[in-house]
């Protein structure tokens, strides 16, 4: 890796919104450091919400199809664990397809706040929840889930959560810790249902995360596009290339984005040098074994009840359980 290089462009005009944004801070401080890395949650914007949805429909990718069977299947059950009259928190709702499935289940559900980073798609989804279930209080909230967020208040029961689609794994496993013990604030009394991606074969996950049609690279080459739209960044796609691969002592795949040449990459008025091969890692996805999941649930404070697991044993879904 060359040396860090973070040099004022003489060119450069950013505007001072651009630059104070959210996306432009971490974005900045994640290319100066070594290594090099963005965070995840840059992913979904708009375009890279809607590439992440035709990701969800690939052969390849089986968290999805898998946790939908399971959820279709253990509907009843989860409904129990949920309780009547139910308000739902849904974290990193996205196109809010899952929830459906819980919702036909539950009984009575009151209300269902859904929080996605990408405000836009999430207005989307929100405005056909209440179309479709026209007695639900459907409350969107735009913002990011990791951060403190101000919610309605309570309907004088306890909250529940719903974290599907094993996003708990792009955490490590102390972050996962602190963002549960952060999330069981919001739903003391109740309890959390959360979708974990299980240790497999190394091979179904490579496959999983370097799909054929290529929808995974677009998607991960879609974060340095979406510095070149909102921050007047010249990234130049075709000069990065889409790496994943699974670590099997770290228990996760990791998802990177390699430079295929030298280059120099201009941005918020910042110059950043990349060799051949230089890499921003922009993904961690943790994979875990059941047990290892209910520890690391316990750890934050939280009671695991009932695990579902598919019959190939590539899914599970927990419902954790808080005290009051």
């Amino acid at each position: 890796m060359t040396g860090p290089q973070r040099l004022v462009h003489p060119a450069a005009a950013a505007s001072a919104s651009v630059v104070s944004s959210d996306f432009a801070r971490e974005l900045l401080a994640g290319l100066a450091r070594r290594p090099r890395s963005v965070a995840p949650k840059f992913f979904y914007d708009a375009a890279g919400s809607a590439l992440f949805d035709r990701i969800c429909a690939l052969p390849e990718y089986y968290p999805t199809r898998t946790e939908l069977a399971l959820l279709a299947a253990k509907a009843g059950e989860i409904a129990a664990c949920m309780g009547a009259d139910a308000e739902i928190v849904e974290f990193g709702a996205g196109s809010s397809r899952k929830i459906r499935v819980l919702l036909e289940a539950l009984k009575r559900p009151q209300r269902f706040v859904p929080i996605d980073i990408s405000a836009d798609h999430l207005q989307g989804a929100a405005s056909a929840l209440r179309r479709d279930f026209p007695g639900l209080e459907v409350l969107p909230i735009g913002g990011d889930f990791t951060r403190p967020l101000a919610l309605p208040a309570p309907l004088g029961r306890p909250r529940v959560g719903f974290f599907p689609g094993s996003s708990i794994g792009n955490f490590t496993p102390d972050e996962a810790v602190a963002f549960l013990r952060q999330v069981s604030e919001l739903l003391r009394g109740g309890g959390l249902l959360v979708g974990v991606d299980l240790v497999k074969d190394p091979a179904l996950l490579h496959a999983a995360y370097n799909d054929a049609a290529g929808v995974t690279a677009d998607f991960n080459l879609n974060l340095l596009a979406r510095a070149n739209r909102e921050l007047g960044a010249d990234f130049d796609l075709a000069a990065f290339a889409h790496y994943a691969f699974y670590a099997p002592q770290r228990q996760r795949i990791e998802m990177h984005l390699v430079s295929r040449r030298e280059q120099r990459v201009h941005c918020c008025g910042h110059d950043f040098d990349f060799a051949e091969g230089d890499a921003i890692h922009t993904e961690n996805s943790y994979k875990y074994s059941v047990d290892g999941f209910r520890a690391l649930a316990s750890q934050a404070g939280y009671e695991p009840g009932p695990a579902w697991i598919d019959a190939q044993r590539l899914f599970s879904i927990h419902w954790l359980a808080l005290p009051a």
